[in-house]
């Protein structure tokens, strides 16, 4: 069986890919937030291809759900990498979404790149998050990393000297250059203490940084408005809390990981997530 199932095959202009797996690579929900976010701005989207799950997952560890509609219908889904194709005034986008697969990543993420293909996509774009000593205080800090290291420096983001233990995100921008396919991979940093939560200040600041790389234009305004909310009800907390205020200012000033109190941040973990349970 063809793991590939095609439901149409649209033709697009000179197309970005914008592409975010569940799981390692995704803090705070930033990545997967991202694209969930542009897909459901458009409530007629529906994917145009998808990978399906049974060579690539351990259902024990990523289990089909069931859901129940208004009607009582029953439906089950599973976790599917899924393909939309936006079509746009300027570049058009695919929009790949998925979770981190268990098993023949190489695969896998060969079978993303011939999907791409088959679409004309030009450039990539791999969205990540990761857990960091940052304060939310400060604007969301951006970590690129490219198939062409020059491309990096044209973006003016950082860049990432990081070797070790990777997740499929990086094993996709290897895919990519092995496919002959320009790809960037973003990559924001989530404070550490927020790390429980769904971030929409990271995912702004990644939705922004994407349009900035690849110059597109995305409609981000409902986004913001969220992030700013999230903003203020962490920043609520702080105002509730002097410790929680003394250590985002240690933070703010420090240097590097050794300044900070990471007992103390154990605490406020619990302390912050109680109350922005509190608040949701």
């Amino acid at each position: 069986m063809d793991a590939i199932r095609r439901f149409s095959r649209p033709v697009l202009r000179r197309p970005v890919a914008l592409v975010a797996f569940e799981g390692w690579s995704d803090a705070c929900d930033a990545a997967s937030g991202v694209l969930s976010y542009i897909i459901g701005q458009h409530d007629d989207l529906e994917p145009f291809a998808a990978i399906e799950p049974e060579e690539f997952f351990d259902f024990q560890e990523h289990r089909p759900r069931v859901t129940i509609d208004d009607g009582g219908t029953r439906s089950l889904f599973w976790p599917e990498t899924k393909f939309y194709a936006l079509q746009r005034e300027d570049r058009d986008l695919v929009l790949v979404l998925g979770e981190e697969p268990s098993f023949r990543w190489k695969t896998y993420s060969r079978l993303i790149t011939q999907i791409l293909h088959e679409t004309d996509v030009e450039d990539v774009i791999l969205l990540g998050a990761f857990i960091g000593q940052v304060p939310h205080t400060r604007p969301v800090p951006v970590i690129a990393v490219a198939t062409d290291p020059s491309r990096v420096a044209d973006t003016g983001l950082m860049t990432s000297s990081y070797e070790g233990p990777t997740g499929i995100t990086g094993v996709m921008i290897e895919a990519c250059r092995e496919a002959g396919l320009p790809a960037l991979s973003l990559w924001a940093a989530t404070p550490h203490y927020l790390a429980a939560n769904p971030n929409p200040k990271a995912m702004l600041a990644l939705l922004r940084a994407a349009e900035s790389a690849w110059d597109i234009r995305l409609d981000d305004a409902e986004l913001a408005t969220v992030a700013s909310e999230f903003e203020t009800r962490v920043d609520a907390a702080m105002q509730r809390s002097e410790e929680f205020a003394g250590y985002v200012n240690e933070l703010e000033a420090a240097s590097t990981d050794d300044d900070v109190d990471q007992s103390l941040s154990n605490q406020l973990v619990t302390e912050i997530e109680a109350f922005l349970k509190e608040q949701g």
